[in-house]
């Protein structure tokens, strides 16, 4: 249960930057048509967001088993991250699909992806222990 909170935040960071910045470009690349890609891109987004925020759901509950110190509390990150992943589904996503005024969706869309990455990259930093932290984990008198 010690980790879990850096798992949490690797996967909820890695999962973004995976599908973001490697696998939906690829699918533009690769697949016939853009209308093909996009629909596929459509799904993998949801999947991302649920994703995130079941990432961030248990970071904050794992945060709040671990609130001894102020060193495992990424709270505002999270939230701002589960805010992100949120206004994306419910309210970019169906403007993006519908096609409706698509350039300013998509952009919207895309600078709130970016900020959703920047949560979740922050809250991996925040919650990654400092070389002084690994020092006092290492010592012989920690019971991990």
């Amino acid at each position: 249960m010690a980790r879990l909170h850096i798992y949490l935040a690797a996967l909820w960071w890695g999962s973004l930057c995976a599908v973001g910045f490697m696998v939906v470009p690829m699918l533009f690349m690769h697949l016939e048509t853009p209308a093909m890609a996009g629909q596929m891109a459509a799904k993998l987004f949801t999947a991302q967001s649920w994703l995130s925020l079941v990432c961030g759901l248990l970071l904050l509950l794992v945060a709040k088993r671990l609130s001894v110190d102020d060193s495992h509390t990424p709270s505002p990150w999270v939230i701002a991250g589960m805010l992100c992943a949120l206004l994306l589904e419910v309210a970019v996503k169906p403007h993006i699909v519908a096609r409706d005024n698509l350039v300013v969706w998509h952009n919207l869309g895309t600078a709130l992806y970016l900020l959703q990455c920047l949560c979740a990259g922050k809250t991996l930093w925040s919650v990654c222990p400092t070389p002084s932290r690994l020092a006092v984990a290492a010592s012989p008198s920690s019971d991990d």
